[in-house]
């Protein structure tokens, strides 16, 4: 169909397109109250054994001990992981991200440090959604130390940098009005074609009948 045939159907369908924008701005205000979401933060370092040369375990941050968390990471975020992660009641949106150590100009990942954080509609829920994640990633760290055999008097450990803070995330108005205001858009022009093309069908159905009975003797 071209742009000036689609123009005239919307113009002959316009009552369609009407009721489209009437039911669309119906849907535009839950869009405008949208519900109340919650970040949830906190970050984790792995910590190597503490020795006696190096009783300040935060003060002996390797670049190995970086692999070993992001070894886990990778672990998390495959498909086995992420079933794992919902079996222990993880849901919602989360994130795993490495704290990047290095520059723009020459990044690295040397501190063995990762971000957890976690949104949800309730800020205890988010807070409990991060420790559940924290308590999983601990349990991948001694499993992968359990298959090596580390001695227990040499294992990592994991600590939090900071524990779980939680903050209000403003809401994005102008991004669901727009998706439902192009969705109902989208709608509008689909009905109004499909119902150009009924009555096109009828049309033609009643002119071939008229054209058969004008035949008949």
């Amino acid at each position: 169909m071209t742009p000036e045939g689609l123009a005239r159907v919307l113009l002959r369908r316009w009552y369609v397109l009407v009721l489209a924008m009437l039911l669309t701005g119906v849907a535009c205000y839950p869009a405008l109250r949208p519900a109340p979401r919650f970040q949830s933060s906190a970050v984790l370092v792995v910590k190597p054994p503490r020795t006696g040369n190096q009783p300040n375990q935060l003060t002996n941050l390797q670049p190995s001990l970086a692999l070993v968390s992001y070894a886990v990471v990778q672990q998390l975020q495959s498909p086995a992981g992420q079933a794992e992660l919902r079996a222990a009641g993880v849901h919602g949106t989360y994130r795993l991200t490495p704290r990047n150590s290095g520059t723009s100009a020459t990044p690295y990942y040397s501190i063995p440090t990762l971000q957890v954080e976690s949104e949800q509609t309730g800020a205890e829920e988010a807070d409990r959604q991060v420790q559940l994640i924290i308590g999983v990633y601990g349990k991948h760290l001694n499993a992968l130390q359990a298959t090596q055999h580390v001695p227990s008097a040499t294992l990592l450990t994991v600590d939090l940098v900071n524990r779980p803070g939680t903050v209000a995330l403003p809401p994005n108005r102008t991004r669901a009005v727009a998706g439902v205001g192009a969705l109902g858009t989208l709608a509008g022009v689909m009905t109004a074609l499909w119902i150009e093309r009924i009555a096109t069908a009828r049309r033609a159905g009643r002119e071939r009948r008229l054209s058969a009975q004008h035949r008949t003797p």
